[in-house]
């Protein structure tokens, strides 16, 4: 299986790039991003393009991908309207035209977040509610990921500053908050194992939140 990863510098990112090469049935993942990893692998091949926007510089790295998964996003936070959908919306779905151009019929894995909805009152759920929904009408084989919190493993920093500071301040809570609240909590480990899961199994369930994602991890 050969993957596509956006946001491979990202914490879900860097989870979901860990269980890739680690996975047996991983030919080639394809990293795709401004600046090249530090990372580097048998199986790890960074493809960097100066303006996400514009892919022809990408070659043929986007031709047969089995699967996407796109764990590119930033936070609403202290960013314009405008900025902030062309980032989540236009960006995702130019990336999403330029593979499917490319690569026929592949699974394409987006992650979104608990809460998303075109209904919701919180414009940051609206821009991906419609993001989803229109990378579902592209993709037979599109699943939305809405996890809630996030656990790092295996050394894995978050980039955001405030979940960084708040994961050193309390990180410690984390495995008395998952006994608590299991439903409300997944790993990175466990986003990556569910994302080739989906890709191996194409479930019939195409919009995953946190017990989903780690009832396939398990699987």
């Amino acid at each position: 299986m050969r993957v596509l990863l956006t946001g491979a510098t990202g914490m879900v990112g860097q989870g979901v790039l860990r269980e890739c090469l680690l996975a047996p049935d991983v030919s080639e993942v394809v990293s795709l991003g401004r600046s090249p990893l530090r990372a580097e692998h048998p199986k790890l091949h960074s493809v960097v393009v100066t303006d996400l926007f514009d892919l022809d510089g990408a070659g043929d790295a986007l031709a047969g991908i089995d699967a996407c998964f796109f764990c590119l996003g930033v936070s609403s936070v202290g960013m314009s309207a405008e900025t902030y959908e062309r980032i989540t919306h236009d960006l995702t779905l130019g990336v999403a035209d330029a593979l499917a151009a490319r690569s026929p019929d592949p699974t394409f894995v987006y992650v979104s977040g608990a809460g998303t909805s075109e209904t919701s009152r919180q414009r940051w759920a609206q821009v991906k509610g419609r993001t989803e929904r229109e990378l579902l009408e592209r993709f037979p084989k599109g699943y939305m990921f809405r996890p809630g919190f996030i656990q790092p493993l295996h050394g894995i920093q978050p980039r955001n500053r405030v979940y960084r500071v708040g994961m050193a301040a309390l990180g410690w809570l984390i495995p008395l908050f998952r006994r608590i609240a299991p439903r409300q909590v997944v790993t990175t480990e466990e986003v990556g194992r569910a994302m080739l899961a989906v890709a191996r199994t194409g479930p019939p369930k195409h919009v995953l939140d946190n017990p989903d994602i780690a009832a396939l991890a398990r699987s």
